[in-house]
C-alpha cells in the first residue's frame, strides 16, 4: 500500500492537531547547548539528558570552557546517561574543534557538522532543523518505528527511511513531521503496546487497519 499526497497531508494535519506543541524536548538556550545536548541524547532519553545538561552548561558555559575540561570531571556530571565515557570524550573533542576550526561557533552546514566528533547524520539534521530553521528529517527510533508502522515508508534501516520520507513528505513540513512522529511514538504508538484505539490516524495506518500490533 502506498499513500497518496492527499493522505500524507491528512496524516500530518491530524498529528499536528494532536500535538500542536511538538518541538525539540532537549532543554537548551543557544546553538552550543543544543549541539552538545543532541550528542548526549544518542541512545538515551531526552529526559535523562535534561537532568544533567543544566549542571554541565553551568560548569562549561561555552565551547572554550568545555574544550579545556578534564574528562573525569565531565564524566562526573553525565555519568547517569548511557555511553557516558565515549560521550564525555566526544563533547570535549567537539568543543575543541569548534574553537580551533569555527571560532567557537556551531557550523550551519551538514558537511561541517558531521566532521565533528560524535556528530552523525541524525544529530546534524536535528541541529540544522532546530537551530538553523532548515527543513530536515532526523530519524530516531520513534520516527523509524512510527513511519514504517503506519506505512508511509517500508524500509529496514534509518538512512533508507530518511531518504524515503524525504520523497514521501512535502519538504516544507519535514521538520514539523519529525517532531510530530516523535511525539506520537512517545505518547501513543509505542514499540510494544501501541494504543491503536486512541490513535488519531488509525483510519490511515496500515497496521491498525490490519488489526495487528508489533
Amino acid at each position: 500500500m502506498s499513500f497518496s499526497d492527499k493522505q500524507i497531508v491528512q496524516i500530518l494535519d491530524k498529528l499536528k492537531q494532536e500535538y500542536p506543541d511538538a518541538e525539540c524536548a532537549l532543554v537548551h538556550q543557544n546553538l552550543y547547548q543544543l549541539l552538545i545536548a543532541v550528542v548526549l541524547s544518542a541512545q538515551t532519553t531526552d529526559k535523562s539528558v535534561n537532568k544533567v545538561s543544566g549542571r554541565l552548561f553551568d560548569a562549561y558555559p561555552d565551547s572554550a570552557a568545555l574544550a579545556g575540561a578534564k574528562q573525569d570531571d565531565v564524566i562526573d556530571i553525565i555519568k547517569t546517561i548511557g555511553m557516558y565515557k565515549t560521550k564525555s570524550k566526544n563533547i570535549i573533542a567537539l568543543a575543541g574543534e569548534l574553537e580551533n576550526r569555527f571560532n567557537g561557533k556551531v557550523p550551519d552546514t551538514y558537511e561541517e557538522l558531521i566532521s565533528l566528533p560524535g556528530v552523525g547524520r541524525k544529530t546534524a539534521n536535528v541541529v540544522l532543523s532546530v537551530g538553523f530553521g532548515q527543513q530536515r528529517i532526523a530519524v530516531d527510533t520513534h520516527v523509524f518505528r512510527v513511519t514504517n508502522r503506519i506505512g508511509i515508508v517500508s524500509e529496514k534501516d534509518v538512512l533508507k527511511t530518511e531518504l524515503a520520507l524525504m520523497e514521501a513528505l512535502p519538504q516544507d513540513r519535514w521538520s514539523e513531521a519529525h517532531h510530530s512522529f516523535i511525539f506520537h511514538g512517545r505518547n501513543c504508538c509505542s514499540a510494544r503496546n501501541p494504543d491503536c484505539e486512541s490513535c488519531v490516524i488509525n483510519d490511515l495506518c496500515i497496521e491498525c487497519a490490519a488489526g495487528q500490533k508489533k
